[in-house]
């Protein structure tokens, strides 16, 4: 099997995009407005839900992607973090992480880690655990 087909095979959908915010209260209630309801949230992170549709937005001083379309991130869920990280590290894809994190979200937390595309666009690869 290629890696290719590793990755086909380990992805299951795009897990949630991420957009970051200087006005964190103003954009919940933006997308609440939109009939996305809170799935989690802290002080400086929540995620919001549409449908199938995952939104995280977290309070960033100057976000990079505060431009006209921009969106920071894209994550995808897989079924086996650690075989995506072996798979991008073999495919030799730049990591914008020097290991697989850790985050207490959802009911029993997420683990994942991100590459960096050619555009510099990151790619965050999710595992709810």
């Amino acid at each position: 099997m290629t890696l290719a087909a590793n990755f086909r095979e380990n992805t299951s959908g795009i897990q949630h995009l991420g957009i970051p915010t200087e006005n964190f209260a103003g954009t919940v209630d933006f997308y609440h407005g939109l009939g996305f309801e809170t799935i989690w949230s802290n002080e400086t992170t929540a995620f919001l839900q549409l449908g199938t549709l995952v939104i995280e937005t977290y309070v960033a001083e100057e976000p990079a992607a505060m431009r006209n379309g921009a969106i920071d991130h894209v994550a995808l869920n897989v079924k086996d973090i650690e075989a995506a990280w072996r798979d991008a590290h073999a495919c030799g894809y730049e990591t914008a992480d020097t290991e697989i994190h850790f985050l207490p979200f959802f009911e029993n937390g997420v683990k994942y880690f991100t590459i960096i595309g050619p555009n510099r666009e990151k790619v965050e690869f999710n595992q709810y655990l």
